[in-house]
């Protein structure tokens, strides 16, 4: 790992508000000193031959692909990112995306079972797009966590009709953001584009209808974070030459009233890129601050997916596959699965301006620094979902072959292996935890289980 890597430096009041009610207090603990750096030492091999875990630790499967939910439909598989939201009885609902392209069945399939049979079982006006022969299977599903018993006491598909949404983020107003990984267009198994941010209130019980938010651009959606002070939304795009966006909604928590589309630039470095590949034209260290601006996109619905192509033109900065980002610390932090030398991974720590979308921010910029970047897969192979644990750390789920697992990143940049899944070569995703701080929830994806992970996590 690079040694110039800077300290991550903590402040109070950096929590998604409404995804991680009570966090804020573990935040501040830190940042004065309440909570010290934490060594969870060496890894247990797991009997049960699902994750191995520190001493102390433990899981329980609370969600698996397949099982018959609540609503009479199917738990869909390739669950991916996720957010846990409080729920008024003391309760967690987590919601959760499901990566599914149209005509998945079976275990590792959609919510509608074999030649998907139970798709009439629905609001069939409430999916996004119903498909040609088959129904779109992407999706969300939400489910009612009893944290005392860890038993799940309901499950129910919270939104369909969409495909591959990979990954997303919550917002400060109780909201979940699905992001469809996808620009498909209307083919035979499309009866719409798509390439869309879909909003899921987490206190819904039902199935919500399907509005794309046209506004916030057509592209390889990842992942999305809210800054809860100005109420921008930051946006990824999985693409090997992908940008950062920004959304600047024209009310802040109405995102379905419209907004401006950006780019990140550097003020430094027109069309900067970051990636440290052989191929780029100038090194990106870590740990060196860089003014950001941002560049105002047109035609942000896209239908020949160029908006990377006509961002970067214009002086956008490039990314190696952006995934994982998280608010946390009064800062965004997101990551580049393929970025660096080894295209190993890199992490992104993003401090917006205090004016951040507005006029007078060119007056005091934000400031952009590569984090991490590693140059040793063996200690970080492929970083994709990411959040920021009510400690401080950055906890990491890696995507890669051979073995995956979470990487935490302390405050001084050092690393170390939480979880290992050496039982099957599925990655983890949409680490997340509860409002308490006292559970981290993880999906396998490959083996369809959700995990709810308990032990003695600081603060606890």
């Amino acid at each position: 790992m690079d040694s110039k890597r800077r300290t991550l430096m903590l402040a109070s009041g950096g929590a998604v508000a409404s995804a991680f009610l009570g966090l804020e207090r573990l935040w501040a603990a830190n940042a004065t000193g309440g909570l010290a750096a934490m060594d969870f030492g060496a890894l247990r091999t797991d009997p049960g031959g699902i994750l191995d875990l520190p001493a102390g630790f433990s899981y329980r499967v609370i969600a698996r692909a397949g099982d018959e939910m609540s609503d009479g439909l199917l738990v869909p598989g390739m669950a991916d990112g996720m957010a846990a939201f409080a729920d008024p009885s003391g309760h967690v609902r987590l919601v959760c995306n499901h990566e599914l392209d149209p005509g998945r069945t079976g275990q590792s399939g959609g919510p509608f079972g074999k030649s998907h049979h139970r798709f009439e079982a629905i609001h069939r006006e409430r999916a996004y797009d119903a498909g040609g022969a088959e129904p779109a299977c992407g999706g969300t599903t939400t489910l009612l966590y009893n944290p005392r018993s860890g038993v799940t006491e309901r499950q129910w598909l919270s939104l369909t009709g969409t495909e591959r949404n990979c990954a997303g983020g919550p917002t400060p107003w109780g909201s979940w953001l699905s992001c469809e990984e996808s620009t498909a267009v209307v083919d035979d198994r499309h009866a719409k584009d798509h390439g869309y941010v879909f909003e899921v209130p987490s206190s819904v019980d039902e199935l919500v209808a399907a509005v794309p938010l046209k506004a916030m651009g057509r592209f390889n959606h990842e992942a999305a974070a809210v800054a809860p002070r100005s109420g921008v939304v930051y946006l990824s795009e999985d693409r090997p030459d992908g940008l950062l966006y920004r959304f600047v909604p024209a009310q802040r928590g109405q995102l379905a009233a419209g907004g401006r589309l950006q780019a990140l630039a550097l003020q430094d470095r027109h069309g900067a890129d970051t990636r440290n590949w052989s191929s780029s034209p100038h090194p990106f260290p870590a740990g060196v601050t860089h003014a950001a601006y941002w560049i105002d996109l047109d035609d942000v619905t896209s239908p020949d997916d160029s908006l990377r192509q006509r961002g970067h033109a214009d002086g956008a900065a490039l990314f190696a596959r952006g995934e994982g980002l998280w608010w946390g610390n009064d800062a965004l932090y997101f990551a580049c699965t393929s970025g660096g030398a080894r295209q190993a991974g890199q992490v992104f720590r993003y401090r917006p301006s205090p004016h951040e979308g507005t006029s007078r921010e060119r007056q005091a910029p934000g400031h952009i620094e590569l984090f991490v970047e590693s140059n040793d897969p063996h200690a970080l192979a492929n970083c994709d979902n990411l959040t920021v644990a009510p400690w401080g750390d950055l906890l990491l789920c890696e995507d890669t072959d051979g073995h995956c697992g979470l990487v935490g990143v302390r405050p001084d940049g050092s690393l170390y292996r939480f979880a290992d899944n050496p039982y099957n070569g599925s990655e983890l995703a949409g680490a997340c935890f509860a409002p308490d701080g006292q559970t981290l929830f993880v999906n396998q994806q490959a083996t369809g289980l959700t995990l709810a992970i308990s032990g003695p996590f600081p603060g606890h």
